[in-house]
């Protein structure tokens, strides 16, 4: 039997738990920064994590999915615009998005996706992610709400707080090593935790009021087609992320998971796991690298080991203490954090383009790189047949259609050159 190998046995729960306490603090974030409810977060995580177990029950890999950063930015705007159960008829078509491309990858193979989703596309959509939510990382981390029009710590309390959680997040990333490598965002909230306690900013009237043994909050969706337009085209940059997530297992694990179970299984489940997160109110799911990276650590290549994960993350999204303590985390704290995260998001964006050694000195790439940044980050809207199309969305929408219908350059370098450095004068 090959360590890769689905085999459950009893006393793997330790290392599952393990995996979970690994994945928990991005696991939670998401919900408590959208206002989402984080034991259905839980709960989600663990029925998605299941599922995409069983859609690749012929050869597992051993990846645990939860909460996806990528829909941070829409699901709040989301909730403002549309509510809760409007927004989360997006994320359930967010889904079906991936269940859609992994059929025409069954169909066509995987090489259409990366002709669909080139990097010059994908690389600014991502980057655009991170740089629209960092207005929100700035009003949290200076203690207002994330819109920045209630002040709910004073600055000079919050700013303290805020950048003590974002050095002790710098510092566990850098210098951490073995498992603390893998807990950063943990390790910021309990620092960051531990010092608002100092400064007596704590409420803990939720954690008194929330019983011991709860129901999750599930929320099902209501059919919004605004939302369903906006978060749509959304969905691309975690989809072409799911296939570096799966490369990166294969490498870990010495097997090739694109192909056996296959690219089409994998999106197939990833996107399956996602449309029923929504339908109970969770946030989007997504392959979490954190995970992949205590697998590297600690050689544990059995996939039974996430069902673990899994089982343990169900049974706690039902103790109500859990989620009522989660809601004491004070604004600062988070907003420390994000700072670093939004900012690391944007990054990813930049690094797809520079990993792929996308020429940006080529005028085309150039065209649509900057119409994607300025449409999504400047907010360009337009509206057809009373939907609106704005933001992260549509920026993704315009680089998808420019990438089909600009042609190819068929100049030399040097031409490139000088028309790129003409454009750059104007």
């Amino acid at each position: 039997m090959k360590p890769t190998d689905y085999h459950f046995k009893l006393k793997d729960w330790v290392v599952g738990l393990q995996f979970l306490f690994v994945a928990f603090g991005a696991l939670v974030l998401v919900p408590i920064l959208t206002g989402l409810n984080s034991n259905v977060a839980l709960f989600t995580a663990g029925l998605g994590t299941l599922i995409f177990q069983i859609i690749n029950r012929k050869n597992v890999p051993p990846i645990f999915l939860a909460s996806s950063f990528a829909f941070i930015a829409p699901i709040i705007y989301g909730v403002q615009k549309w509510g809760v159960a409007g927004t989360l008829s997006g994320l359930a078509a967010a889904g079906i998005v991936y269940v859609v491309l992994s059929i025409l990858i069954r169909i066509k193979g995987s090489a259409f996706i990366h002709k669909l989703l080139p990097p010059i596309v994908v690389g600014p959509v991502i980057m655009t992610i991170g740089l629209i939510l960092a207005p929100v990382a700035v009003h949290m981390a200076t203690g207002h709400t994330g819109d920045g029009k209630i002040q709910l710590v004073p600055f000079n309390t919050a700013i303290i707080i805020s950048m003590i959680s974002l050095i002790a997040t710098i510092l566990a990333t850098l210098l951490g090593k073995g498992m603390i490598r893998l807990l950063p965002i943990l390790i910021g909230v309990v620092v960051g935790y531990t010092t608002s306690l100092f400064f007596g900013i704590i409420d803990f009237h939720t954690l008194s009021k929330a019983p011991l043994f709860a129901v999750p909050d599930f929320v099902f969706p209501k059919l919004n087609w605004e939302a369903i337009i906006y978060i749509l085209p959304i969905a691309i940059a975690p989809a072409v992320e799911h296939v570096g997530d799966i490369l990166a297992i294969s490498h870990v694990a010495k097997e090739d998971y694109l192909k056996n179970p296959g690219l089409q299984n994998t999106l197939l489940g990833d996107g399956l796991a996602t449309s029923a997160a929504a339908f109970l109110g969770g946030p989007p799911n997504t392959t979490y690298s954190e995970v992949t990276g205590a697998v590297t650590i600690t050689k544990s290549y059995n996939p039974a080991i996430m069902t673990w994960a899994a089982i343990f993350a169900i049974v706690l999204a039902f103790f109500g203490k859990l989620g009522g303590f989660l809601q004491t985390i004070p604004v600062p704290v988070m907003g420390g954090i994000l700072l670093l995260l939004f900012g690391i998001i944007a990054s990813v964006g930049m690094a797809t383009l520079a990993n792929s050694k996308t020429d940006l000195s080529c005028p085309r790439n150039m065209i649509i790189l900057s119409i994607i940044l300025v449409f999504a980050i400047g907010g360009m809207s337009f509206n057809f047949g009373g939907v609106g199309f704005s933001g992260i969305g549509l920026g993704a929408i315009v680089g998808i259609i420019l990438n089909l219908i600009l042609p190819q350059p068929r100049l030399d370098d040097t031409e490139n050159d000088t028309i790129s450095g003409e454009l750059l004068d104007i």
